[in-house]
């Protein structure tokens, strides 16, 4: 035993100390870091507070909008390219821009500020209108009776009105544009809320996919929904609507379903009447671009035997000739001219 332990080897363990712990030198690379950054900041507080206030906005609108489009917030024609709406000054005196440009940036900010404005108090008026219409539909018995059939909502071009079909109670008699009574007395009682709003109004007619059998040739359900939009048309002119309000009449046929999964649905049998905002009267001609609010390009127009424009509607019960077809407005249909020439013939 005592000779193993003699040769058993001798193992000498040396711990090398570093100088610093264990981080060793990387807190100087930070601090240089730090003063490197502070170094930046107070050389850029230099630099700013050696510009002036307008070379200074240059230079934050070149940040904001770095292009080459000129005008606000396009590039500048300064000898130093900024890019930004103001541009350096070049000389004692010397405008920062051509006064005609200035000027013309300023009247289109102006405008966009303005069309802004009359967008959001547009929305807010036609929001009004279609509460001041859902507290009619709820308080008026005619209209009640039928809430599920009048649906409104905001669309792009407006607030739209959808009177609808729904089985066993059409608002049209089969493959015909004649109105039943109670889709008459509905028509009417809109028609004394929108007579008082400003908007124009637009009228389109729709229809099923299910083709028209009828014993008139080339009448097709384009001709029976622009027969059923007039036929609204001449209703609410009835009821009080006066005719410059009509702004157009059309006739969709079944290409606008309102239940796409069923092109046969009765749903899809409606009358759409739709308030007019400013920018789709202004897209279909109905005001001039630059016109004030809701005023239309030509004069008022008057019904004949109707009186003077802006006069009172007559009473509902008395008979009303179809008044002519202003601008955007279906003329009387051909069944409306042949009973015209029988009763002409007849005489």
């Amino acid at each position: 035993m005592a000779i193993d332990e003699k040769k058993r080897p001798i193992v000498i363990k040396r711990i090398k100390k570093v100088a610093g712990g264990h981080h060793g030198g990387a807190w100087k690379i930070a601090y240089a870091d730090f003063v490197t950054a502070m170094m930046a900041f107070f050389l850029l507080m230099w630099l700013l507070g050696s510009t002036s206030t307008e070379e200074r906005a240059a230079i934050a609108d070149y940040f904001q909008n770095p292009s080459a489009i000129p005008g606000a917030g396009g590039a500048s024609t300064s000898m130093i390219k900024l890019g930004g709406a103001l541009e350096l000054p070049r000389g004692d005196g010397e405008p920062l821009r051509d006064p005609a440009i200035q000027q013309a940036l300023e009247t289109q900010a102006v405008e966009q500020s303005q069309s802004i404005d009359e967008l959001i108090e547009e929305k807010l008026k036609l929001d009004e209108l279609m509460e001041q219409l859902r507290e009619q539909i709820e308080n008026t018995p005619s209209l009640a009776d039928f809430k599920d059939q009048l649906l409104l909502d905001i669309t792009s071009e407006g607030l739209r009105i959808q009177i609808v079909d729904k089985r066993n109670r059409p608002m049209f008699d089969l493959g015909s544009a004649e109105l039943r009574y109670y889709t008459s007395e509905i028509l009417r009682e809109l028609a004394k809320t929108l007579a008082t709003v400003p908007n124009h109004l637009s009228i389109s007619g729709h229809t099923d996919s299910t083709p028209f059998l009828g014993v008139r040739p080339n009448y097709t359900n384009w001709e029976l929904s622009s027969d059923r939009a007039n036929a609204a048309r001449r209703e609410l002119y009835a009821g009080g609507v006066p005719v410059k309000k009509f702004g157009r009449v059309v006739g969709l046929a079944d290409s606008v379903h309102f239940n796409k999964s069923e092109p046969n649905a009765p749903i899809n049998r409606r009358i759409s009447i739709v308030v007019l905002n400013r920018a789709t009267e202004r897209a279909i001609g109905l005001v001039e671009a630059n016109s004030p609010a809701n005023s239309p390009t030509a004069p008022p127009v008057s019904a004949p035997g109707a009186g003077p424009a802006g006069a009172a509607a007559p009473p509902a019960a008395a008979i009303i000739p179809a008044p002519a077809a202003p601008a955007g407005v279906f003329p009387p249909s051909d069944q409306e001219l042949e009973e015209a020439l029988s009763r002409a013939l007849r005489q």
